[in-house]
């Protein structure tokens, strides 16, 4: 399971945040500015890892019991 929040502009993907990475990777120049302003927060970085158990593995079982 991997959590994953992206951010758009103008339908151009310029950041996202993956649980695998633990980070925020950025795809353009402005991107690049804001995964590094982003990664330098710990605390957010952490509110978003935990976002993984609270959200994904919370429902995993639901989603799985429709299939």
């Amino acid at each position: 399971i991997e959590y994953i929040r992206s951010y758009y502009y103008n339908k151009v993907e310029y950041a996202r945040f993956t649980s695998s990475l633990g980070k925020f990777v950025g795809f353009t120049q402005y991107g690049l500015k804001q995964a590094d302003y982003w990664n330098s927060d710990t605390s957010y970085l952490a509110q978003l890892n935990a976002e993984k158990e609270r959200y994904c593995l919370h429902n995993i079982g639901i989603w799985f019991s429709n299939i």
